[in-house]
């Protein structure tokens, strides 16, 4: 794998083969490629996660974290801004749809100037040889003061890597997270069988199976 400086990254989006190319859309300003990132905005749509009641949130034993419902997901358009205070958690999502092709993987990462006022932006950061859609950002604020968020502004960079397709017989498949047009919420509960197999070795181990 090699981190593509800045004239491997405008040739991967200027590629002419459209399955081979690099997709940023829209790419407002080209001076967001830069010497070996592509910087990314924030989009206009959030899911404000809300505190919950109970003791624990067994990600397993229900659909989503995320309440989802329509007045959780919340529309702040250009020109406008968002608050995040101390502590907060709120998924966001790129403004730019992204698509990388089966040779391309790629890291989602914070920029350090909004690092540096305590903004995180991904705590999940690959993505995928194949994505395609818009990346979900989640957002937390982990200083000490509120900090405005406006749709529109930089907030994230994209590491992009170079692998060879040609030497992989593994294809990916349908996924969880499949062309997102904005911030989804998690789907660790579409992984029930996981947590049926733990079960079962459990079992096993405590010899609660044997004859």
């Amino acid at each position: 794998m090699a981190l593509l400086l800045h004239e491997q990254l405008l040739a991967e989006l200027e590629t002419a083969v459209v399955a081979d190319r690099l997709v940023v859309s829209p790419l407002l300003d080209r001076s967001q490629v830069g010497p070996g990132s592509i910087d990314l905005r924030l989009g206009t749509e959030f899911i404000e996660v809300e505190r919950h009641t109970e003791a624990v949130i067994d990600p397993y034993e229900t659909q989503s974290i995320a309440a989802t419902s329509a007045e959780n997901v919340r529309f702040v358009p250009l020109g406008d801004s968002l608050v995040l205070h101390p502590g907060q958690f709120v998924l966001g999502s790129t403004l730019e749809f992204i698509r990388l092709p089966a040779h391309l993987g790629a890291q989602v990462l914070s920029r350090s100037s909004w690092g540096r006022l305590g903004l995180l932006v991904a705590t999940a950061v690959a993505v995928q040889p194949g994505f395609a859609g818009c990346l979900t950002l989640e957002l937390v604020n982990t200083g000490s003061v509120p900090i405005r968020l406006r749709p529109g502004l930089r907030v994230a960079q994209l590491q992009v890597w170079s692998g060879d397709a040609t030497n992989s017989t593994y294809s990916a498949g349908g996924g969880k997270y499949q062309a997102p047009l904005g911030p989804e919420s998690n789907k660790l509960a579409w992984e029930s069988s996981e947590l049926v197999r733990l079960r079962a070795i459990g079992e096993q181990l405590l010899g609660r199976n044997n004859p």
